[in-house]
Parts: structure tokens; sequence; C-alpha cells
């Protein structure tokens, strides 16, 4: 009879966290599903698109945190009693209560790391509630986890500092892009882009304050892409209102993936200035082009680029730096910045093989999390 693996991903449904929860899936139904039984928790059914692999659909998760408490904390506990798994990996940051020989977590929100003010709160509240909230919900049976999982080491070090954690895995997210594409036009200007959903501190300012800069300086042969047009919160609201008349942005809003591959083809440039990610999937991505990329200089940007020979980093407050290195890039000008990709410790994953390598292995010192339950 095969041991089971459990895949718990109930809330996952869109974006970079439903990428993850597709590929770890992908991965289980070609690699493992015939040594083991795989049971994926999804939302809906349709979201697990393997044959191979049972799904168990709870629709009523997303619907009310609740629902999502009251199935983590309890109903789970009693599902994990009948399947009895070897492992049970919750994709989507809360240790449940559960019984099963090896239980993981993977970690993705980085809210709480962030270091917000009423500004922020004002700005985005709801934001602000997710920094607070999830500081106590990571907290929670985090300790009974064999292992915590995070895609950057600097997480690594938070969960480290945080919680006193001693196995936490650094897991890369394996990127593809399987996608038809639009055909758009290249501009005869110089085309900047940069792609994401308009929260406080994905620092859509200070591209639009640079964009300021240079336009009062009579600098105007070039474009900004943002994918935001003020209709999405309080927050792109704010950016829109305050900078809609400079002709060099343009506020093209939230568009599909396809269509941001396109905008990428067509574009001579990324900047990235977020402030926080637990990966910065647009660096990945955009670096197949070979072009160059304007980086916030931060511990997640310089991880998630590693080795790459076309990238300057700016101070992500200072509008002025970005400005420059605007201007140099348009003059042809621009002097590049050397970095490497540094070197992680262990355990260490750069594929979801590895990943599992480590989550199935045999760990003399594992932590059984069938007791307490």
């Amino acid at each position: 009879m095969r041991k089971i693996i459990v895949v718990s991903a109930v809330n996952l449904v869109e974006g970079g966290p439903l990428t993850i929860l597709h590929n770890c899936l992908e991965y289980l139904s070609i690699n493992l599903v015939n040594k083991y039984e795989i049971i994926a928790l999804v939302n809906r059914k349709e979201l697990c698109p393997f044959e191979s692999i049972k799904c168990l659909e709870f629709p009523k998760s997303k619907k009310a945190w609740l629902n999502r408490l009251y199935y983590e904390y309890y109903y789970f506990n009693k599902l994990s009693k009948r399947l009895k798994p070897l492992l049970w990996l919750s994709l989507h940051d809360i240790t449940p209560r559960v019984m099963s020989d090896r239980l993981a977590v993977y970690c993705h929100n980085a809210s709480p790391f962030y270091k917000a003010n009423f500004h922020v709160f004002q700005l985005d509240p709801k934001f602000m509630l997710f920094n607070l909230f999830y500081q106590f919900l990571y907290s929670i049976n985090i300790n009974r986890n064999m292992y915590v999982i995070v895609q950057q080491d600097w997480m690594r070090q938070e969960f480290i500092k945080r919680f006193r954690l001693k196995n936490v895995i650094v897991a890369h997210p394996e990127y593809t892009d399987n996608f038809d594409t639009f055909s758009l036009n290249k501009s005869d200007l110089f085309t900047f882009i940069y792609p994401a959903f308009p929260r406080v501190f994905k620092n859509f300012d200070v591209i639009c304050s640079a964009a300021e800069r240079l336009y009062l300086k009579g600098i105007s042969n070039f474009k900004i892409i943002l994918t935001i047009d003020g209709s999405e919160n309080k927050y792109s609201r704010s950016i829109y209102k305050q900078f809609k008349h400079l002709p060099v942005l343009c506020f093209v809003g939230l568009q599909p993936k396809n269509k941001i591959l396109e905008y990428y083809r067509i574009s001579d440039c990324l900047i990235f200035p977020s402030k926080l990610e637990t990966w910065g999937l647009p660096i990945t991505e955009f670096k197949k082009y070979d072009k160059p990329i304007l980086l916030a200089n931060l511990p997640y940007a310089r991880e998630t680029v590693g080795k790459y020979s076309k990238v300057k980093f700016f101070s992500s407050d200072n509008s002025e730096e970005l400005a420059c290195s605007m201007e140099s890039l348009i003059n042809k000008t621009l002097e590049f910045d050397p970095v490497h990709a540094g070197t992680i410790k262990q355990p260490y994953a750069q594929n979801w093989e590895q990943l599992f390598d480590i989550l199935l292995s045999e760990q003399p010192d594992a932590v059984s999390v069938k007791d307490n339950c």
C-alpha cells in the first residue's frame, strides 16, 4: 500500500502562490505518483488538472477567514487521522493542527517583516492588518513542523530570529512561461516597464517621481509602462491622481500573464523598486531577455537576480538616483553593477526534486507530529 502525501492549498487561487501549487503538483504527478498516493486539498478542483492526483475541494475556505481557521485547526485534524499521511505539506503559510509523520509549511507572505507606519495604514489598511495578523498566525504551531520552507535566505534569517527555528529550507521557485503572447509593436521611445499589483510596498512612488524629475529637465524621449490605472485600490488612486499629468507614464492597468510577457518583449528595461518580496518573479522573467534591469538595492533583489551583467542598483527611496540611472541608460552611458550569485547554506533546494528529497528523506532527528492532536 502506497504511503500518502497531502498537499494543502485551499486558499491558493491566483498569482505566484497558485503557480507554486501548480508546479508542485506537476512535479508530483510526473515523478512521485507511482510511489506515493498524492492528495491535494484545493479551493476548486479545476485548479488541480492532474488525473493521477486525488483532489478534495474546499470552496468555502476563501469566503471567510473563520472557514479557513476551521479547516486548518479542526477539520484537517480529523481528516489527517483518517488518511494517516507520511507527509502533510501546507503550501500556504498556516501550520495546521494535523496528525502526520512529517509536517512542513511553505511560507509565502513577507508582510510581517515590513516596517509599516501610519501613512501605510492610510493608503493600504488591509496590508497593515495583514502585517499584524501574520505575525501572530505564523507563530501558531510553527515549532511542530519538521521543516519551514521559504523562498529566500533573508526570510530564513527572519524566521530563525523570530521563532528560534532550526530546520528552515530555502527553496528557490522554478519558472516556466508556457503562455501564448499578443503582438505589440515596439515603440521608438526608450521603454521601461514595472509590472506589479499596487500595494504600498510595491513603491510605484519612486518610479513616478523619477519620471517627473526627468520630464521637468526636458527629457521626454522615454515612456514607462505601469500595470495600474487608478481603479484598483486607494494606493493606486493616489498614485494616478498625483502623476497622471505626465505623458511619459502609461497607466495600462492590470494585465494577463501573456500580455505582460509581450510587454517584456517590447520594453528596453525593467524597473523593480519594490521594498518587500518573497522572491520578485518579474526579475526572473525579465532576465531571459538579456536586457537592463534597474533594481532596488535590497537583499531579496540581489538574491533573485543572482548572476547578471546588466543590472544597476538604486536606493528604493531615492528617486533622484533612479532618475540618473534612467537618464544614463537612455543615453547609453550607464555603467552596470557587478553582481554574482551568493552561496546559500543547507538546507537549500533549487527545484522541486531537491525539495522533496529533503522532505521525504530519512531524518533521525525528525519531529513526530502525532502527539497533542
